[in-house]
């Protein structure tokens, strides 16, 4: 059973690395996944700080990658439209898989300042600026599944005897 959790786990760690990539996968919350079922192995020490904290962590980015390309668009001069153009792209966009998450905030963007301000180089740079936050977002994702990934292989390694 300890090696069917180990192997579950490392899956999902290796799903959440790519579903940070992909849009509309959950990648961070299945990278935890596999974290909590690595602890799940009796002979593993639960390190409740560790689960706690990496959970908090995992919500926190998760919440952030919804609202980081807004905060793109808004940055890059758009308006309350483009904000919210971004935001229903976004959703709109998660129903089109694969490019639709990435197509779908930049036209919202587009699309919302053209409505507010009828001025297709303002809207062209909220759209910008709504692609921009869509990058940064996931580059945060990668990272922070990376470092979820460290920690599976640290304690894996740091409970060693546990395995031979």
């Amino acid at each position: 059973m300890e090696y069917f959790l180990l192997l579950a786990g490392f899956f999902c760690m290796l799903f959440g690395i790519v579903g940070s990539l992909l849009p509309a996968l959950p990648g961070l919350p299945v990278s935890w996944l596999g974290l909590l079922l690595l602890y799940f192995i009796p002979e593993i020490p639960v390190n409740y700080w560790v689960l706690g904290v990496t959970l908090l962590v995992v919500v926190v980015i998760s919440i952030l990658d919804y609202i980081i390309p807004g905060k793109g668009t808004k940055y890059f001069g758009g308006s309350k439209y483009g904000v919210w153009g971004t935001n229903i792209g976004l959703v709109i966009g998660l129903f089109f898989p694969p490019l639709g998450f990435v197509i779908g905030p930049f036209l919202g963007a587009f699309l919302g300042e053209l409505i507010y301000a009828n001025d297709g180089n303002r809207a062209l740079k909220a759209a910008f600026g709504s692609f921009l936050g869509l990058l940064a977002s996931t580059f945060i994702k990668v990272v922070v599944s990376l470092v979820l990934l460290f920690v599976f292989f640290f304690v894996f390694f740091a409970n060693w005897e546990v395995w031979f």
